[in-house]
C-alpha cells in the first residue's frame, strides 16, 4: 500500500478535466482533446499530484487521506495567465471614453496617455505602494481558477524603476503559493524623457542592452525579455537587436506582435525563437505559416481587443488550421485590458475567437504553460505534475465559458496549498 501521510484527495467531482498527455504544447486536432472524465479524483502528495484515477481506486490506495469534496462540481487543472501586466498603480478610467468618442489607443499615446500615464504613476509610488496594490488584483485572478501567472514590468521605464517593478514581482511570487513568472518589458515604450534628446530613441535602446537587461540578470530578476514590436513603438530591427542582446545575457525572447498592425512581428519573434508571440489580431497569412512552422506558442488576448472596441480579433480557427500551438490569456493592464477573471476568456475564446470549450481549456491550461517554458510542470493533472488544481460550481467543462461573468470557482490550489476557497 501505498504512503499515505500527508495525501489529500479531490473526489466526487461530477466531471473531471484533465488536459492530459504530451509535457508539451498542443496544436490542431490535438487541442479537441481536453480529457473530460466522469468519477475521477485526484491524490495530491505536498506539492505534486501523485495519482489521478476514480474515487474508489484513490480512497483504496490512500485510506487515511484528507479528502476534498469536489460537490459535484468540476475538477480542472489551475488557468495558466500566460500574459499580464498586474503590477501597476492608478487605473485609467479616461481612456476607456476617449476611445468610446473615437481616439485611437496610438493616438492617446501619443498625447501622453496610454503605457506614459502609467509611468508617471508608477514612479510615484514605493514598492510597499505596488505590492499593496497587486495583491488583491492578484487575488481575485487566484479566485477565477488561476494558479500560475506571468507578470511582466514595462511601466518603470527608467533602470531603478524596471528593477524595483521586478523585484515586486519577485515578492509576490514568494509572498504566495501562487506560481508567478516574470517578464522584462523595458522596451514597453521609448520614455518620455528620452523623445526630447538627440537620438534618444538610441539612447534608450541603449540603455536596456547596456544597463537595464545585465542588471536583470544579475539578479536573476526575470525569465523572460519582452518587446513591444508595433508600428510607432519598436521596429523590427530595433526588436531584433534587443531580443539578440537579451537572449546573450539567457533571456527567453516574448513578443508583443501584431497587434494593431501586421509589421511581421510574429515571424521575427519565430526567427529569435521566441517561446511566445502574443496578440496577433492583425497577423499576416505568412505569419500565421511562420508560427505553425515552429515551437514559439501564439498566446491570443481577447479581452484586450473586446475592451478596445476594434471588433476584430486574432484568427484563432487560421492558426489552428495551419497547426499552431495557441494560448489565450487575460492581458491584464489597467489601459487595455482590466480583467481579473479568467473564465470570461475562456468565453471569448468560444464566441469570439470560435474556439470549442475543449480547445479553449488545452489553451488556457497546457498551451499557456508551454508560452512560459513551463509544459513538463504545470497546466494538467497527471501524475508528477505541480498540484495545481480548481474546483468550478458547474457540472461540465463547457459550462465555465457558457456562464460567462459569473465567480464560478470554489477552491483552488496552486503548487499544493489551498490559495482561495468559499468553503
Amino acid at each position: 500500500m501505498n504512503d499515505a501521510s500527508n495525501v489529500t484527495l479531490f473526489v466526487n467531482a461530477q466531471q473531471t478535466v484533465t488536459c492530459a498527455g504530451p509535457a508539451r504544447a498542443r496544436r490542431g486536432a490535438e487541442m479537441l482533446d481536453a480529457g473530460v472524465h466522469h468519477g475521477v479524483g485526484v491524490a495530491v502528495q505536498g506539492t505534486k499530484i501523485v495519482a489521478v484515477e476514480n474515487d474508489d481506486t484513490l480512497r483504496q490506495r490512500f485510506p487515511n487521506a484528507d479528502e476534498i469534496d469536489c460537490n459535484r462540481g468540476l475538477l480542472a487543472p489551475g488557468f495558466v495567465d500566460s500574459h499580464t501586466h498586474a503590477v501597476f498603480g492608478s487605473a485609467r478610467y479616461a481612456e476607456h471614453e476617449q476611445r468610446a468618442t473615437g481616439v485611437p489607443y496610438l493616438e492617446i499615446a501619443r498625447r501622453g496617455g496610454g503605457i506614459h500615464a502609467s509611468v508617471r504613476d508608477l514612479r510615484t509610488k514605493s514598492n510597499d505602494d505596488l505590492f499593496a496594490l497587486a495583491q488583491p488584483r492578484i487575488a481575485r485572478l487566484v479566485a477565477s481558477g488561476v494558479t500560475t501567472m506571468e507578470i511582466k514590468s514595462g511601466y518603470g521605464l527608467s533602470v531603478s524603476d524596471e528593477l524595483r517593478t521586478l523585484r515586486v514581482i519577485r515578492r509576490l511570487h514568494e509572498s504566495s503559493s501562487l506560481r508567478i513568472v516574470a517578464t522584462c518589458l523595458g522596451a514597453h515604450e521609448i520614455p518620455i524623457e528620452y523623445r526630447t534628446v538627440a537620438n534618444g530613441r538610441e539612447a534608450w535602446i541603449r540603455v536596456l542592452i547596456d544597463e537595464l537587461y545585465p542588471a536583470v540578470v544579475a539578479e536573476s530578476l526575470a525569465q523572460f525579455a519582452d518587446v513591444f514590436c508595433e508600428p510607432g513603438v519598436f521596429t523590427l530591427d530595433e526588436t531584433r537587436r534587443l531580443l539578440e542582446a537579451a537572449a546573450q545575457l539567457g533571456l527567453t525572447a516574448k513578443l508583443h506582435a501584431d497587434e494593431l498592425h501586421d509589421g511581421g512581428g510574429a515571424a521575427l519573434g519565430v526567427a529569435l525563437h521566441a517561446v511566445s508571440v502574443d496578440h496577433l489580431a492583425a497577423i499576416s497569412a505568412e505569419g500565421i505559416a511562420a508560427v505553425a512552422s515552429s515551437s514559439t506558442v501564439a498566446t491570443l488576448l481577447p479581452a484586450t481587443m473586446l475592451f478596445l472596441g476594434t471588433g476584430r480579433h486574432a484568427p484563432a480557427r487560421a492558426l489552428i488550421a495551419a497547426g499552431a500551438a495557441v494560448a489565450i490569456a487575460t492581458d491584464f493592464n489597467p489601459g487595455t485590458s482590466p480583467l481579473q477573471s479568467f473564465p470570461l476568456v475562456l468565453t471569448l475564446a468560444v464566441s469570439e475567437l470560435r474556439m470549442s470549450a475543449a480547445e479553449a481549456w488545452i489553451a488556457a491550461t497546457v498551451n499557456g504553460a508551454a508560452a512560459l517554458n513551463l509544459a513538463g510542470k504545470t497546466g494538467q493533472l497527471a501524475p508528477g505534475f505541480s498540484a495545481d488544481i480548481a474546483v468550478h460550481d458547474v457540472e461540465d467543462y463547457r459550462a465555465l465559458p457558457y456562464w460567462f461573468g459569473e465567480r464560478l470557482c470554489r477552491v483552488t490550489w496552486a503548487r499544493g496549498s489551498a490559495c482561495h476557497t468559499t468553503g
